[in-house]
């Protein structure tokens, strides 16, 4: 039972359908606006991981790159590994992420310890 994703050409929202059967005529229909001329749009593939894989590959240093390079009495080196780690170990903890990672992010960035935002969006290149 495949989910595919389609993009309404009048409003551009992209919406998931679940198709229960390949054989079966399917015409898709824009929840947002009832659109009828969706198109449809490659979707991200989507593995789902253990906690106990995902905190491992958190763990592993060659994923983060320059992580043998942080200096940890650095306040600014810390911030920017914390920076591009964040929203893994938000999407690895959940719940149990603590907050005040985050505030404590912040301060810093406001305070200037932390250097200029140069890799501030966390992502990773492929």
């Amino acid at each position: 039972m495949p989910i595919y994703e389609y993009r309404c050409s009048a409003c551009r929202k992209v919406s998931e359908f679940l198709l229960l059967s390949l054989n079966s005529p399917f015409t898709p229909v824009c929840p947002r606006c009832g659109g009828t001329d969706l198109e449809r749009v490659l979707s991200r593939v989507r593995v789902r991981l253990s906690e106990e894989t995902r905190l491992e590959r958190l763990a592993d240093p060659h994923r983060w790159g320059g992580l043998a390079d942080i200096d940890e009495n650095d306040p600014a080196s810390v911030a920017r590994m914390m920076r591009q780690m964040g929203p893994h170990l938000k999407e690895a903890l959940g719940e149990d992420y603590p907050g005040e990672v985050d505030q404590m992010i912040e301060e810093a960035m406001e305070s200037g310890e932390m250097g200029p935002p140069d890799d501030a969006s966390g992502e990773e290149d492929d």
